[in-house]
């Protein structure tokens, strides 16, 4: 079993940053390639980041791109998500995963779930 908590949600102006961050415990995190989702209200749960285990490549939503940042630190088992140029659109649950020998860019390849963290991207 691995256990995801997911921190850093909040409250931000259209155009401010946040970091999300995840830390593991349970399972060799340096074994995982991680990733992120979210879940606007009333929306199906969308791929957001992912990384692989060794921080070599590093994949995103197309709505994304440029704009949030997914890294890693395998030493403190934690995976990160810096998000700037923040749109209302942006405003959703975001849900950290886990995934061992497949990159997590799909629900259904998820093996382990975070329990979610709010962002919200006010006007």
């Amino acid at each position: 079993q691995v256990q995801l908590v997911g921190t850093g949600g909040g409250l931000v102006q259209a155009g401010g940053s946040l970091r999300l961050s995840c830390t593991a415990s349970g399972r060799t995190f340096s074994n995982y390639n991680m990733g992120w989702f979210r879940q606007a209200p009333g929306k199906e749960r969308e791929f957001v980041a992912s990384i692989t285990s060794s921080s070599s490549r590093t994949f995103y939503q197309d709505s994304v791109k440029g704009r949030f940042t997914i890294s890693r630190d395998n030493a403190k088992s934690t995976v990160l998500l810096q998000m700037n140029s923040l749109k209302p659109e942006d405003t959703a649950v975001y849900y950290c995963a886990a995934a061992r020998n497949v990159l997590p860019q799909i629900r259904s390849l998820v093996q382990y779930w975070g329990q979610g963290t709010q962002v919200t991207v006010a006007l």
